[in-house]
């Protein structure tokens, strides 16, 4: 008695918690015990191998086809008590496992705990709720128009989960600043991160640290005190940095009324005009603004507004001279409905 409640007790044990291995061990057992039986029932047409496994799983999961059965009555007894009712139980903690492994899988994958396998993504660090909200929805909109349609990956610290769980990809970190912890966002191999935290001091350590993994990225940091930026530039003047504009608007909006709504439909891709920007190919020729300015507008319905210079991409040269010109590699700003692609830059010089 006392042999069989230790019995018991293991079995409860293995069964409990459910293993890969207890379920190979059961299905094992189970298996080779039937064949014996089948073997001492005499039931010669179902011991060879593949007969065997064929007729054992569609027996044992109920399916049942009915070409391969047992011919005598102690076969009939065992596959009534033994192979149908164990068989079942088994095929269903199988299934049950395996649900319950997809389950788990997905819930990581929601819950950003899973390393990505990405590369030239836009990488986004930070949770400002509705903001990053938004800004996930302007992303998600202005990608539909670009040719290569980069992956978005939103890196965060909050306790949330994948707000738009069939749209990007996701990844919660303890810190920041943490190889380990950046390398499941792919940090590396991003081709644009935008940094924007409720805290400027961890939008400050975050750029730093993302100049130090990801010196070649675009990166852009969004700061709610001016005065930072220009300590950022001083150590990290490749990273593009952007102060709140609310306080600006509100004057600029006192003087010239509408200028608000001006600036706001410039930024919004879901309607109306929208501004956007485009390199001058490396193999391509110098370009007058006033060819610029009028082939944009005569070929595309478009408007040239400014350029930066390959070589100080922070500047940039707004509404500039017809006798100007822009020369290969530079960045040109225009406003359009929708965004350009496959410029035929040839025609400006015609």
């Amino acid at each position: 008695m006392l042999h069989w409640v230790k019995l018991k007790k293991l079995c409860m044990k293995y069964f409990s918690e459910m293993r890969w291995y207890t379920l190979l061990l059961a299905l094992a057992f189970y298996s080779v015990s039937t064949w014996l039986m089948l073997y001492l029932a005499d039931e010669d047409g179902l011991l060879q191998i593949n007969d065997f496994l064929y007729w054992l799983v569609v027996t044992g999961s109920t399916v049942g086809y009915g070409d391969m059965s047992p011919a005598s009555d102690a076969g009939k007894l065992i596959v009534a008590l033994y192979v149908i009712p164990v068989g079942l139980s088994i095929f269903a903690l199988v299934v049950g496992r395996i649900a319950s492994w997809v389950s788990y899988q997905w819930k990581r994958g929601a819950r950003g705990l899973k390393p990505l396998n990405v590369s030239n993504h836009i990488l986004i660090i930070g949770w400002n709720e509705k903001r990053t909200d938004q800004l996930l929805k302007l992303l998600l909109k202005e990608k539909q128009d670009t040719p290569d349609n980069p992956d978005i990956v939103l890196c965060v610290r909050a306790e949330i989960e994948n707000p738009r769980p069939s749209e990007i990809e996701f990844v919660r970190v303890s810190s920041f600043n943490k190889d380990e912890d950046m390398d499941m966002a792919c940090i590396e191999s991003a081709s644009t991160i935008l940094i924007d935290n409720p805290y400027d001091d961890v939008t400050m350590t975050t750029a730093l640290y993302c100049s130090k993994r990801n010196p070649t990225a675009h990166k852009v940091a969004y700061f709610e005190d001016e005065g930072l930026v220009s300590l950022l530039q001083k150590h990290c003047p490749e990273v593009e940095c952007t102060p709140s504009v609310a306080v600006e608007m509100l004057a600029k909006s006192a003087f010239d009324p509408g200028s608000s709504l001006l600036h706001h439909d410039l930024l919004d891709v879901e309607e109306g005009q929208a501004q956007f920007s485009v390199d001058l190919p490396i193999d391509t020729k110098n370009l007058s603004v006033e060819a610029l300015f009028i082939g944009l507008k005569k070929r595309y319905n478009a408007t040239f507004i400014g350029f930066a210079a390959a070589d100080n991409a922070n500047k940039i040269t707004v509404n500039p001279d017809f006798g100007d010109e822009v020369h290969p590699g530079d960045k040109i700003f225009y406003i359009a409905v929708q965004r350009i692609n496959n410029v035929d830059w040839n025609e400006f010089h015609s």
